[in-house]
């Protein structure tokens, strides 16, 4: 009881009144009894070459990078307690990081919750969950978490740095503030896809803007400046900074445009930049590069090359053509996509999240999935829906089998039916990928919270 409330003495406006309860807490913090799964996939990477060792190796140092990105497009707070954390867990083994906060006074719960902290905001790269958009909080007493930070060996090896780190974010770390509990945009929420300054008036403005331009949003974010005329910026992910042509898109993308809303509120001035991440995303670019020697076959050499247009200069009509390359590189035995990919971490359900992965072909499982695609036809046509509801035309996917090596994103699904770009999906095809190590792994010793005991042995 203590420790929840010690937990939650967070800064708040004086205006506000702010109530925490039991209820409130057991929605914002992670269990003690939260499962850590091991994803096993040494037998797959061994069982590659040594040219597919690079190439996996490579490809999962791009998305490494491109991960990054993940903790800013979640909360202005999160970069920062990445960098907190990495230099708790660099410094010293965890056995004697165990023994300092014995020495602290943490007890055996609180360092575990500490752990257990860690682990989530690993899993999720950043302090919302990937799944549900609340935000959680460490479940131990705030001063408790701060000794344990300052008094580790990264905080004594750098005591101003990391005090300067902890004073930027443990405040926000903590707090539950109304508008900081969950993903959203404007007052309902905390979202860095937009400015803090933005509201759905705004998005819905943006998006007509992007429509009229035919700039699509995945790789974007929208920024909103005042003091003044209302002017937005959208700016692309890219490592290029300067202004310049985006492959794919019309001449003259990047600058000043004026623009006329639906609702006719008057002109509007919108600059288009580029260069969101352009440390990181050149550094996702050099790797992509580096894959390209040790590539299986031509197709992939022409995907990695869209990839790299794409990320260099902001292009989604680039990394679409890339995608288009991968689906056609059926059945290989690594596997990997890359780029702002799901949307559902934005307000607004357009702007990507990003996300790269490698894995290995698991054989003996694809080919029982290669069963159920040669029979699909015969199978859609029993199920319970008509045939409006299905594609015009059955465009026979690639479903394989995976095991995951890397998986650089916010959370690592158990399967994935990708490209969602939707005139590719109807018209070009897609791919069914099934992560046969994250099914193994995500539903052992899986503690089954909804049933009672007499039901769980049955039949």
């Amino acid at each position: 009881m203590h420790g929840y409330m010690a937990a939650n003495k967070v800064k708040l406006p004086r205006n506000r009144t702010f109530v925490v309860n039991m209820a409130n807490i057991s929605e914002h913090t992670l269990p003690n009894s939260t499962g850590v799964c091991l994803l096993d996939c040494t037998t797959a990477f061994n069982n590659l070459t040594d040219r597919e060792k690079l190439y996996a190796h490579y490809i999962s140092q791009a998305s490494w990078y491109g991960n990054l990105i993940v903790l800013v497009q979640t909360s202005p707070e999160s970069p920062g307690i990445f960098l907190l954390l990495q230099k708790v867990f660099r410094s010293q083994p965890i056995s004697e990081l165990e023994r300092l906060a014995t020495e602290l006074g943490l007890t055996n719960e609180e360092f575990e919750a500490f752990q257990v902290y860690a682990a989530g905001f690993y899993s999720n790269m950043g302090n919302y969950k990937s799944f549900g958009d609340t935000k959680f909080i460490p479940n131990l007493p705030k001063e408790k978490f701060e000794s344990l930070v300052l008094d580790c060996v990264g905080g004594k090896s750098d005591p101003e740095g990391m005090r300067v780190l902890w004073n930027a974010v443990s405040d926000r770390m903590y707090s539950l503030a109304d508008r900081q509990r969950e993903l959203a945009l404007g007052e309902k929420g905390t979202t860095t896809y937009f400015s803090s300054n933005c509201n759905v008036h705004d998005a819905e403005i943006a998006s007509e803007f992007m429509t009229a331009k035919d700039l699509s949003p995945y790789n974007t974010r929208l920024f909103k400046k005042t003091g003044g005329p209302v002017e937005y910026e959208v700016r692309l992910a890219s490592s290029e900074t300067s202004n310049g042509e985006v492959a794919g898109c019309a001449a003259g993308l990047l600058g000043t445009h004026q623009f006329t809303p639906k609702d006719g509120s008057g002109p509007v001035t919108f600059h288009v930049t580029r260069g969101d991440y352009s440390k990181l995303m050149a550094l996702m670019c050099q790797n992509l590069e580096k894959a390209k020697a040790s590539v299986a076959n031509e197709t992939e050499a022409q995907m990695l090359d869209e990839y790299i247009v794409s990320f260099t200069s902001g292009s989604i009509p680039a990394h679409k053509n890339g995608s288009r390359f991968w689906i056609r590189n059926k059945g290989p035995v690594v596997e990997t996509y890359i780029g702002f990919i799901e949307s559902y971490r934005d307000p607004s359900g357009v702007r990507g999240e990003f996300e790269g992965f490698v894995a290995v072909v698991n054989k003996e499982m694809s080919a029982k999935f290669g069963d159920l695609v040669d029979n699909a036809e015969h199978l859609l046509a029993l199920l319970p829906w008509p045939a409006a509801y299905e594609k015009d035309k059955f465009l026979r996917p690639d479903f394989t089998s995976l095991d995951v090596l890397t998986f650089g994103s916010s959370g690592i699904p158990a399967g994935i039916n990708i490209p969602n770009y939707d005139d590719i999906r109807q018209n070009e095809g897609f791919k069914n990928v099934s992560l046969g190590n994250v099914l193994t792994a995500g539903y052992k010793d899986t503690k089954i919270t909804f049933l009672a005991d007499s039901d769980k042995s049955w039949p």
